[in-house]
């Protein structure tokens, strides 16, 4: 009988590897992590994690080796065909940007026309440049790009970066931004038509969108003047509607509810101005909706 356990295929080593695995272990998923390991079996889901290249990711996925794959979306923007993006994960932001030496006259994306470019990403760039109008000559490389121009390899380059710590270290300037990227969990198509397959997938992405919505919420618990209720619900409405019961001292309610983090701030200062008092803030583990 074919062996239906999934099959994920995250990055061995690399900017992705730690926060890959956090977030593996937030999702609940119980396995033996250790860059000398060529995989692992999870211990309470029937899945395999295996350890790959980054580079390497894409093509499992897509030629049936592994069923799902985590990778930085500008791996997809470079043409993996064959493979379908479920999920956006929140972690691994970088930036792939045009960069050129700090003395270089070129201070726009103008002054590259007719000129040559180092990247590792020549599907993006050419992209870009091309809806730009812009004739560039490309120099695909893998490994250290910011020291082409230094090198004379190139009058610029287009290179991802996370804290632009290596572009000053090498004297380079960003004139340009193409995209922002971030981890995202690929899946191969087929494996969302194998029926036992789609079934342990829907259970890993409940999983993954339970880790990301206790991200962007918090739970918040208060008490407040009864008499304020009606405008209360109007600022905190909750995933449904805010949890209220009575206190003991009369004309005084708790309530608990939800926050999105990116209002949370301006949630609180609107609560403190309704009489609202002894807020506590709780982070939220998981929230399955």
């Amino acid at each position: 009988m074919k062996n239906t356990n999934l099959k994920l295929a995250i990055q061995k080593n690399g900017r992705l590897t730690e926060e890959t695995i956090a977030f593996l272990k937030q999702a609940g998923l119980e396995f033996e992590s250790s860059n000398q390991r060529l995989y692992s079996d999870c211990k309470n889901f029937p899945l395999k994690i295996i350890y790959a290249r980054d580079n390497d990711i894409g093509g499992y996925t897509a030629d049936d080796i592994v069923d799902l794959g985590i990778i930085g979306q500008n791996l997809l923007y470079e043409k993996i065909s064959n493979v379908k993006k479920l999920l956006n994960l929140r972690f691994g932001f970088c930036t792939l940007i045009i960069a050129v030496p700090k003395e270089s006259k070129i201070k726009t994306n103008l002054d590259l026309n007719g000129l040559k470019i180092a990247t590792s990403y020549p599907v993006s760039t050419q992209n870009y440049f091309n809806k730009k109008n812009i004739k560039i000559k490309i120099i695909k490389i893998s490994g250290s790009v910011e020291s082409a121009p230094a090198l004379g390899i190139s009058d610029a380059v287009v290179d991802l970066i996370s804290t632009g710590s290596t572009l000053a270290v090498n004297d380079l300037k960003v004139i340009g931004k193409i995209y922002e990227s971030e981890a995202v969990l690929i899946v191969n198509p087929k494996a969302l038509f194998n029926e036992k397959k789609k079934k342990l997938i829907d259970k890993l992405l409940r999983r993954f969108t339970a880790v990301l919505s206790a991200k962007s919420n918090k739970y918040i618990l208060m008490n407040a003047p009864e008499k304020v209720l009606p405008k209360l619900r109007k600022i905190i409405p909750g995933l449904k509607s805010p949890t209220i019961s009575p206190l003991a001292l009369p004309g005084w309610i708790s309530v608990q509810s939800i926050i999105k983090e990116d209002v949370f701030w301006d949630v609180i200062d609107r609560l403190i101005k309704l009489g609202v008092q002894d807020i506590v803030v709780l982070p939220v583990e998981k929230l399955i909706i």
